[in-house]
């Protein structure tokens, strides 16, 4: 008696764990096929531009305009950064016109800390002057598009160099996927 009802119970167990059906969004993915953001953080910042005649003088190019960033449908319309680590969007080299700085870091450089062992808190600002870590930076006007779903009182940022434009930093947020060029201000 003792063995039909530990069966019994087993069998009502294991077809309530059958009957309980997953969700598409349940089911495991892998890294590559997930959606961009949700807390993801890339282990390191983008690898520098593959440009053909690096070096050689290239002649000014305009910037690309309404160029769009949507690699898949689950992901936005912006430079991101899949959860397999790579950096979309990223593929301008080191002479596009519209990185050109003049003074490239006239307010020093940013000593904070980069990448994922350093993720600040955006304390306040908007796109055009945010702080973080006591620190200001402001977005790249050809990046603002980019930032429209930024929360500038809590989103957390993080930092990275750009390896290919000297006077800017990459800002990723991990909750939205995204990044975008800033420029640093120094401490304020």
């Amino acid at each position: 008696m003792r063995l039909i009802g530990v069966l019994s119970v087993l069998l009502v167990l294991s077809v309530a764990a059958l009957a309980q059906e997953r969700r598409p969004e349940q089911q495991q993915r892998r890294p590559e096929q997930r959606p961009v953001g949700g807390g993801y953080i890339p282990s390191h910042g983008p690898p520098a531009a593959r440009t053909e005649n690096r070096g050689a003088p290239q002649p000014a190019q305009k910037p690309a305009v309404n160029r769009g960033f949507r690699d898949r449908e689950d992901h936005p319309d912006a430079p991101h950064v899949h959860p397999n680590g790579e950096w979309v969007g990223h593929d301008f080299g080191r002479d596009e016109h519209r990185f050109h700085v003049d003074h490239p870091f006239e307010h020093g450089r940013f000593t904070g800390g980069f990448g994922p062992s350093h993720v600040f808190r955006i304390e306040r600002g908007n796109r055009d002057r945010f702080w973080i870590g006591g620190n200001a930076f402001s977005v790249a006007p050809f990046d603002y598009a980019y930032t429209g779903d930024w929360l500038w009182d809590s989103d957390q940022i993080v930092i990275y160099e750009d390896p290919d434009h000297d006077g800017w930093y990459l800002a990723y947020n991990p909750r939205t996927g995204t990044y975008v060029h800033v420029t640093y201000f120094g401490p304020g």
